[in-house]
């Protein structure tokens, strides 16, 4: 890291166009490539350079892309803070300790470490499996810093293996390749066993979506089983049927699990039968979720409760309309299967997508499916997956609870 120098004075600097401080100032953690004037002195993409506003007064330090449109993510806004070992090292100390209540929680071993800009390491995410932390190096400042991160985690938080995850697109926008495999100790077993809740679950950690398990929807499983006793359950998007063991465990007279991916639904069979569930009548149904909705309302099916919690329907600003009809047109459809004074469940992950968006499209579904709607609560991530205030991009989890008349 050649332009981690201890004084902020001798780096490279990132001058702002006129009036473009505000957000810096504000602490938000972004530098988008519009607001920048120009770079003063060499330093290679990657490196830590020096903020300063048009008329040179120093605002933040962080680390420099120019392949990105996010041409430099901040890390401290001390001028003389030295951006070494011993300052990650803090930050992942502070948030490791955040974390404390879920550590002492026997009924509970998988959760998030480090939530990339919100625990203020822009780029960074670590989640720990039981035994195993899994590491996601989403840009190239933070992928600079690879081998003291994983030097540090073995020594904060000793584990059987850590194991890289950063597959993920992102990576590409910031110029890198895809890398997965084994970073520090034991190669991983075929699949990681862990307990959320109490409740049992198989982790595929390699291959499996995110990190290999929905750990920001923890909190949420949890207020869904007070409203599934004796209840039909229909779980949209089922992936390895966390929900769906909730349900059952709470007393769900029968769940249906919709998922595209045979392999998703078969562990999701495999949660059940680990949590000691012989439920015959629950379904597994692997399709398109838009289709088999329709097929269901069509044919006439009801149910008490249904849960829709898609993947990701925006990555861009440019999808975020589109994404606002898939939205749409799921809730819509659950809304016309709901029996009167049934409870929907419906998220949105995309981060684009704000709650009050999210609110009104779900309100658009209710007025063209001629159903009155109540919230009863709304969600979000759980609490190790915190939402940074001057950094709203970070809220990127929203539901409701909903009764729908």
């Amino acid at each position: 890291m050649g332009c981690a120098m201890p004084s902020s004075r001798l780096r490279t600097k990132v001058v702002l166009k006129r009036g473009r401080e505000k957000p810096v100032l504000n602490r938000h953690p972004w530098i988008f490539s519009g607001a920048i004037k120009n770079i003063e002195g060499e330093c290679a993409d990657g490196d830590i350079v020096t903020v300063v506003d048009s008329r040179g007064n120093f605002l933040a330090q962080g680390y420099l892309n120019r392949r990105s449109q996010i041409t430099v993510r901040l890390l401290s806004w001390i001028e003389e803070e030295i951006i070494d070992r011993g300052f990650f090292r803090h930050r992942l100390e502070r948030a490791i300790a955040t974390r404390r209540p879920l550590q002492e929680d026997p009924a509970t071993n998988a959760y998030r470490l480090v939530n990339a800009e919100s625990d203020f390491l822009p780029g960074l995410v670590v989640d720990r499996y039981n035994e195993y932390l899994v590491i996601q190096f989403l840009t190239l400042g933070i992928e600079g810093w690879k081998g003291e991160i994983v030097s540090l985690l073995g020594e904060l938080l000793p584990s059987r293996g850590i194991y890289e995850r950063s597959d993920v697109e992102v990576r590409g926008k910031e110029g890198l390749p895809p890398a997965t495999g084994l970073l520090a100790g034991q190669e991983r077993p075929a699949l990681v066993h862990i307990i959320e809740n109490g409740h049992r679950f198989i982790v595929d950690i390699k291959q499996g979506q995110k990190t290999g398990f929905y750990l920001d929807q923890r909190e949420n499983r949890q207020k869904l089983a007070k409203y599934c006793r004796d209840k039909t359950v229909l779980n949209c998007f089922a992936y390895t049927g966390a929900f769906a063991v909730y349900a059952a465990e709470a007393g769900a007279k029968k769940v249906v699990n919709v998922e595209s991916s045979a392999d998703a639904l078969q562990s999701a069979q495999r949660n059940m039968a680990l949590n000691g569930f012989d439920r015959r009548d629950d379904e597994y149904v692997e399709g398109d979720v838009f289709q088999v909705l329709r097929q269901y309302r069509d044919k006439g099916r009801n149910f008490d409760l249904i849960v829709l919690d898609p993947p990701k329907f925006a990555y861009s600003r440019s999808q975020v309309q589109s994404a606002c009809r898939g939205y749409k047109d799921i809730n819509l459809l659950a809304m016309q299967m709901l029996r009167p004074g049934g409870i929907l469940f419906t998220f949105s992950c995309s981060g684009l997508i704000s709650p009050d968006l999210f609110q009104k499209v779900v309100f658009g579904a209710s007025v063209d499916a001629g159903r009155n709607v109540q919230i009863i609560e709304k969600l979000t991530q759980g609490f190790d997956h915190p939402i940074l205030l001057s950094f709203p991009e970070s809220e990127y989890l929203k539901g409701f609870i909903c009764r729908v008349w």
